[in-house]
């Protein structure tokens, strides 16, 4: 919830909390927080598979008129469809933008396997150009399934039906060995 709409509804309570209190407030947490988030990051590339995902946000800052549209980058650790029994855990990065550079940023100390959709800005990090070497690339079968999926909505193709089938009979082999080593 954006600090000019909390300050408000403190603000109808009684309660005069200034934006610019509630941002010092904010960023005091945020310093407080720093060992917490660095110890998470290092925790979450310190594994043989990463997935991640961005979300668009949009972000209005004060003084502007439009909203810009802003990126949470997300990382995830869970290895507990390979019997692993280590706990996941999720780790969270802003950007003004959605460019590569940003994905490049965070995996810099990455070296293994990356769970990712077919986002372009990630093509680099596949590159064996990349420093420290390229990472391996995995595929999201969710996000090929839905563009095959809306293929198949569109047109009715034998060909769309078939691949459908077949993910769906790969979705049940994942099911019966998922959990184990």
């Amino acid at each position: 919830l954006p600090l000019y709409r909390q300050s408000e509804i403190f603000a109808r309570q009684g309660v005069e909390l200034s934006r610019a209190l509630l941002s010092n407030w904010v960023d005091a947490c945020c310093q407080l927080m720093t060992p917490v988030n660095d110890a998470l990051y290092r925790y979450v590339m310190n594994t043989r598979k990463v997935h991640t995902d961005d979300t668009p946000v949009k972000v209005l800052a004060p003084g502007q008129k439009k909203a810009k549209t802003g990126c949470i980058w997300t990382y995830v650790r869970d290895d507990r469809n390979v019997g692993s029994s280590s706990p996941p855990a999720v780790w969270f990065a802003y950007s003004p933008n959605r460019q590569g550079k940003h994905p490049e940023q965070h995996l810099r100390p990455f070296r293994d396997i990356l769970q990712a959709d077919a986002f372009t800005g990630y093509d680099r990090l596949f590159s064996a150009e990349r420093e420290g070497g390229a990472l391996t690339e995995v595929a999201c079968w969710a996000h090929a399934r839905r563009k095959i999926h809306d293929v198949y909505i569109s047109s009715k193709s034998a060909t769309a039906e078939e691949a459908l089938k077949r993910i769906s009979e790969l979705y049940a082999i994942e099911d019966e060995i998922r959990g184990l080593p």
